[in-house]
């Protein structure tokens, strides 16, 4: 099996304007063009989190120019999954987006639901259609049925995370689950994509524990979704 190379799009980082990320969306592609990136996702969180951006933010997007130092900008957002699979951002807004990626986030309204209610939730979400990316699956703090969460992003379409972060920086206890995922991703063919999650500049485009369990489960690279500019835009349904 050929190997996986390192992303051309970082898909999953944040701003300033999630409230605890340090830099502008200036510095994140002046550091993602040093890095040799193509591509970045600006996913700042939802508005449902914490000290999150208002939703007046994700409309406003319209004002950052696609393409910043020679790195396209794909305007987007990280929402939060909440009751019966909604997410966080009116419809109108949403549609407005590049790249819509959701996940469980602490304090957002759908703390200790349980695993049932948990996948119930996502699969929902899934079905709608309305995210490309389920952000961090494998944060044990919101457990899920992995074979029933794969197997409907297959049905889907729907990208399935490997959070390089989550291996070293945050959700603790996440790893094991990321990599037996990732296995069920492999096996079931599942589109999958590899995010930094960088709150800093210095940790844009950091894949390295990411890509090990990708390679490790026998991830092919035709289902990495931001494998390069090209293949991410077409995932997204976007211009070159």
């Amino acid at each position: 099996m050929p190997l996986l190379s390192c992303p051309e799009v970082d898909l999953h980082t944040h701003t300033v304007a999630s409230g605890h990320a340090y830099c502008t969306i200036t510095e994140l592609s002046r550091a993602a063009a040093e890095k040799g990136l193509k591509g970045l996702g600006m996913t700042d969180h939802g508005p449902a989190l914490p000290g999150g951006p208002h939703a007046y933010h994700f409309a406003a997007l319209r004002f950052i120019p696609p393409t910043l130092n020679g790195v396209r900008i794909l305007r987007g957002i990280e929402a939060n999954i909440l009751e019966g699979g909604q997410i966080d951002l009116e419809e109108p807004i949403r549609q407005r987006l590049d790249l819509v990626m959701a996940g469980f986030h602490d304090g957002c309204g759908f703390d200790h639901r349980g695993a049932k209610e948990n996948t119930r939730a996502m699969i929902s979400l899934m079905e709608s259609r309305r995210v490309h990316v389920i952000t961090h699956p494998g944060n044990p703090i919101f457990p899920v049925d992995f074979v029933a969460i794969t197997k409907a992003a297959a049905e889907t379409g729907t990208a399935l995370e490997i959070n390089n972060a989550s291996f070293h920086i945050s959700r603790r206890g996440s790893a094991p689950h990321c990599e037996a995922m990732a296995k069920l991703c492999a096996r079931y063919d599942v589109p999958v994509a590899i995010g930094s999650d960088a709150h800093f500049s210095e940790g844009l485009g950091a894949f390295d524990h990411a890509l090990q369990a990708l390679c490790d489960a026998g991830i092919a690279p035709k289902q990495v979704v931001n494998r390069t500019l090209a293949s991410t835009l077409s995932f997204l349904g976007l211009e070159a």
